[in-house]
């Protein structure tokens, strides 16, 4: 009998990598077609605030000019605040609410929302001190050093460190793109990495976690890293040319929701993170953030037939969806 040497054979490994350029030949049509509708919704949602963005615009205007001459107009100071220190000050004060929830097992406002029951409760302290360990690394010797040509490429761009701060329906429809850009780069290089050979090499420090907490949103291969979590971010802003408030602001949201995918907890009123705890629980399905292109290809048709696809919409009462949609009971064999 031959032995198995744990390794894809190469017709597998070329079957892989068919199946993922065929998932990306319908990316043309995400990009053109989400782009037109994300465009639309923003500037639909525009006319209902663009009213309050006018009361309010002079005093945001303000202060962006006296943070400017505060920092001497220096553009690096502004984008290393703007691009690192806003987004990781978002990252750990949001997670640290969560933290303290994995540690303690309180305040049970917060812990009786937990998706996976049983699970983290409390959290095992040796793993999430490696994962902290992983998180910060990520953060310094990795995406901070990949700042720099983003630095000296938005300055070629010339709208970056401007003292005229964007109008809000131009932020929205670059938060369409950057969006848009997101699920399409997050997407593929995701299944790209669940490639048996780049798993088991890369990938699978971040599934060691199949129930995850919000922190190891960026514990991960500093491959992956680089690939999965800052590219698909750093992209949309540098292609735009965007200004260093519009990208603070966008990196501060994609770490808080990535966060929110990861925390382990359905809460009230926040977005849903039942997809992607899906994925770390059950690793072949859920690839992307919105799920788009997940449906297009087919990678959700499983968790589409779970209870947590019931549960994965956004929660308007105080009873934890795990009560109000439980799972069916195991059969007794």
């Amino acid at each position: 009998m031959k032995k198995d040497s744990g390794y894809p054979t190469m017709a597998e490994q070329q079957k892989q990598e068919e199946k993922l350029w065929h998932a990306m030949k319908i990316t043309a049509y995400v990009f053109s077609t989400g782009l037109l509708v994300f465009t639309a919704l923003a500037n639909a949602v525009s006319r209902y605030t663009h009213n309050i963005w006018d009361n309010s615009g002079h005093f945001w205007q303000t202060t962006w000019l006296k943070f400017y001459h505060l920092c001497e107009g220096d553009e690096w100071t502004i984008f290393f605040l703007g691009a690192a220190l806003v987004p990781a000050l978002a990252f750990w004060g949001f997670n640290g609410i969560f933290l303290v929830a994995d540690v303690t097992g309180k305040p049970t406002f917060i812990t009786r929302y937990r998706i996976q029951l049983g699970k983290n409760d409390p959290v095992d302290t040796q793993k999430l001190r490696q994962a902290i360990y992983t998180a910060l690394f990520n953060q310094f010797f990795v995406s901070l050093p990949m700042l720099v040509p983003m630095f000296y490429l938005m300055k070629w761009w010339g709208n970056t460190f401007t003292k005229e701060l964007p109008t809000f329906r131009w932020f929205l429809v670059e938060l369409s793109v950057f969006t848009l850009i997101e699920e399409i780069l997050f997407y593929y290089t995701h299944r790209l990495v669940h490639l048996p050979l780049l798993y088991k090499h890369i990938h699978k420090k971040h599934h060691e976690w199949t129930a995850p907490i919000g922190v190891v949103s960026i514990y991960a291969h500093p491959v992956e890293h680089i690939l999965s979590n800052t590219l698909p971010v750093m992209t949309g802003p540098m292609i735009m040319g965007s200004h260093i408030v519009s990208i603070s602001a966008w990196f501060s949201l994609a770490l808080i929701t990535t966060s929110i995918s990861h925390c382990g907890y359905h809460l009230p009123i926040l977005p849903s993170p039942e997809f992607h705890d899906f994925h770390h629980l059950k690793f072949n399905q859920c690839y992307g953030v919105l799920g788009v292109l997940d449906y297009l290809h087919g990678t959700d048709r499983a968790f589409r037939q779970t209870k947590a696809y019931e549960r994965h919409r956004v929660l308007l009462s105080l009873t934890p969806l795990s009560e109000s949609i439980p799972e069916e009971p195991k059969r007794a064999e």
